[in-house]
């Protein structure tokens, strides 16, 4: 039983797992509420559980998961960084297919073009290595300090929010988690909860009804989005296979045959079996070393981030912005100034 078992107001919990479990969903005003009791410790772990439990037997709705994302955002650290036009790059993670760390190199190449990146990332659940994993490795210190923050942004372009450390809310549900070991809604929260609530996203998604989803819940925001789901399952744009690309504008599937990039098998862009040996493909890429196809795909996922950031830049455009980035040493030089200013 929780050590939180004072607080239990089981009539409030209870009058949402009746509903849910008739199969009515919540509004956007009862979803923002009863999130926000569960992050604050008002329930006790064996209703979360329950709670947890609904939404692994049946879909979640956009509306549920726009107040889930309200409640969140509303309880995180807060970041003041809108002196900047700020851009997030990175995935919802959960495709299993243990892929080199696509989105954070995205984000230094994005960087070294001239975007400003305020990346949201953890520690790695499904995969071998996370964005906090990578970025743990080669030294950058997590900090939910503003005014760091605010000086990596400006001297990098590029400052990075290790997701724990913003959103404290989470330790409640923690337990929950672990002892359940399934993925939860919990798991596709993360990229809409960035605390800086950058005005651009590139967001990877692991399958196509959670990019559906995404689109239901960014369709009612002011955040300019593309959301990218290859269809052989990548949270990323892999090039292995056609991708499905959601806009504030359009919706498209894109074959890597229609581009200049053409497509890459999927060993070219496998990662590692451990941190180090990531870490190593990691800085080979940054630094200009990396396989013709490795070298591709990032510019690529690189090429389409750019393109949601300047807006009104053609894919060509932004491409040519990706390529210079990573082969001129831009992303890499991105990289190295934000590491040598860690305290």
């Amino acid at each position: 039983m929780s050590h939180n078992i004072n607080k239990i107001k089981p009539a409030i919990m209870k009058k949402f797992l009746e509903k849910l479990t008739k199969g009515e969903i919540l509004d956007h005003e009862e979803a923002k509420e009863v999130l926000t009791k569960v992050a604050t410790g008002m329930y006790s772990d064996i209703e979360i559980s329950s709670f947890l439990t609904v939404y692994m037997m049946r879909p979640i709705t956009a509306g549920e998961l726009a107040g889930f994302r309200e409640a969140l955002l509303e309880l995180a650290v807060p970041v003041d960084l809108n002196d900047y036009d700020t851009m997030d790059v990175c995935g919802t993670g959960g495709d299993e297919k243990n892929t080199l760390n696509i989105s954070t190199l995205t984000a230094f190449v994005a960087a070294g073009a001239g975007a400003k990146i305020v990346k949201h990332g953890n520690f790695a659940t499904s995969s071998i290595s996370g964005s906090s994993d990578i970025m743990q490795y080669f030294g950058y210190s997590f900090s939910n300090d503003n005014d760091k923050l605010k000086k990596e942004l400006e001297i990098a372009g590029i400052c990075y929010l290790h997701a724990p450390m913003f959103h404290p809310a989470l330790k409640n549900v923690a337990p929950v988690r672990k002892a359940l070991r399934l993925k939860t809604f919990f798991n596709i929260l993360g990229p809409m909860v960035n605390p800086a609530h950058p005005s651009r996203q590139l967001i990877g998604i692991f399958n196509r009804k959670v990019q559906d989803l995404y689109a239901g819940v960014y369709a009612s925001t002011t955040v300019r989005y593309f959301l990218v789901h290859s269809l052989d399952g990548y949270d990323e744009i892999s090039l292995t296979s056609e991708f499905r690309l959601i806009t504030n504008e359009s919706r498209q599937i894109i074959s890597p045959a229609e581009l200049s990039f053409g497509y890459v098998s999927p060993s070219a862009i496998r990662g590692g079996q451990s941190l180090h040996e990531n870490a190593a493909f990691f800085r080979n890429i940054l630094e200009g070393r990396g396989t013709e196809e490795q070298n591709k795909v990032v510019t690529a996922n690189a090429a389409y981030a750019l393109q949601c950031y300047f807006t009104g830049k053609t894919l060509e455009e932004a491409t040519v912005l990706a390529e210079e980035s990573l082969l001129a040493g831009k992303a890499q030089k991105a990289f190295q100034t934000l590491m040598d200013i860690q305290p």
